[in-house]
């Protein structure tokens, strides 16, 4: 006898808004099996308005009360049990970010919880990251938004330090990164990875789940160096038009990627890291996971 249930997470970032519907299959003495149902993006760039100006326009205001109101009604003929909205870096440092979330829950009912940078990386740890993780390895989990990046080390299995950085592709877009900031955390990354003889890469975000696509690597395989340096190079060369065009990027994409793929090599180099692995999750499956473990309590 099986039960199945349904949950849902919305994940408001810096550089889109994203809906993820999942169902959870219950089967007696097992443990239950979560399927991604249904993944809903739209390119919302908060990011843009408050890195320059501090607070978000009311275009957006609007534009996320509209795609709440949208998201409400999928998740209610999606039969959903539960479900949880996140906002990141951008709401979080928008003077009137707390004032668009309640105007938001007020005019749909939608309720937003505004996290910092410690809580979204621990609930990306409270996904299924652990099934990627071999006990006798090392591991840096970097997760780059349009307005942060999210670094965690695991050593043997365990969580060793873990920390947020306003480094984000939205941010470096609109140059609004200091070197004092790259400088941060490079000084943070090399002075914790020093006493690992060596470390992989876990990579997560929308940038580098494109970037893995592309490569037509089975799932579970990494991605190299020498490949990810290569592709950044290949991102250079054309234009921003013909990253659309030819790459078949979409135009939110087409921009973000080269920043994202700037970070990612950069831990790389920090860490002398030759290997990318991509699971593939992210704060939604983590607002999920949480959800359902919340549930059975």
């Amino acid at each position: 006898m099986i039960q199945q249930r349904k949950f849902a997470a919305i994940d408001i970032g810096s550089n889109a808004v994203r809906l993820l519907i999942s169902t959870i299959t219950e089967q007696e003495g097992k443990e239950p099996i979560f399927k991604k149902t249904s993944l809903v993006r739209v390119p919302i760039r908060l990011g843009a308005d408050v890195f320059m100006h501090q607070v978000i326009s009311e275009e957006n205001t609007s534009r996320m009360i509209d795609t709440m109101q949208a998201f409400k009604l999928l998740m209610k003929t999606h039969k959903i049990e539960r479900y949880q909205a996140c906002a990141t870096s951008a709401m979080r440092e928008a003077a009137n970010g707390r004032e668009v979330a309640d105007t938001i829950a007020e005019k749909t009912g939608v309720n937003i919880d505004i996290i910092d940078g410690n809580h979204e990386a621990a609930m990306i740890a409270a996904t299924d990251l652990h099934t990627f993780i071999q006990s006798d390895k090392t591991y840096l989990y970097v997760d780059v938004g349009g307005g942060s990046t999210e670094f965690t080390l695991y050593s043997g299995g365990e969580t060793i330090a873990s920390k947020s950085f306003k480094l984000g592709t939205v941010r470096l877009l609109k140059n609004l990164v200091e070197d004092e900031v790259w400088d941060e955390v490079e000084t943070w990354t090399k002075e914790l990875s020093k006493q690992y003889p060596k470390i992989d890469l876990l990579g997560s975000g929308g940038n580098i789940n494109n970037i893995f696509k592309s490569s037509g690597k089975s799932i579970g395989k990494p991605l190299s160096f020498l490949y990810l340096s290569s592709y950044y190079q290949l991102l250079n060369s054309f234009t921003y038009e013909e990253r659309i065009t030819e790459l078949n990027l979409n135009a939110d994409r087409a921009d973000v990627i080269i920043p994202a793929a700037k970070i990612y090599l950069s831990a790389m180099k920090w860490t002398k890291a030759r290997r990318i692995y991509v699971p593939k999750i992210g704060l939604a499956d983590g607002i999920i996971k949480s959800l359902y473990q919340e549930s059975l309590n």
